[in-house]
């Protein structure tokens, strides 16, 4: 699988209790935070659901 790097980009103030434990879920805490992942379609989910909070790169 290929790796990517997520980075949050954006607050998760006033977002859904759903999409704040998503964003945690995906090991990201604070504005601005990056992590490297493998690309599981599990990950890749999570990652649609919060596509306008976080940016991803290829890596």
């Amino acid at each position: 699988m290929a790796k990517i790097k997520i980075t949050q980009i954006k607050s998760v103030i006033d977002r859904s209790e759903r999409q704040k434990k998503t964003i945690e879920a995906l090991g990201l805490k604070k504005i601005n935070q990056s992590v490297e992942v493998e690309a599981t379609p599990a990950i890749i989910g999570m990652v649609r659901k919060v596509n306008h909070l976080v940016a991803i790169e290829a890596i």
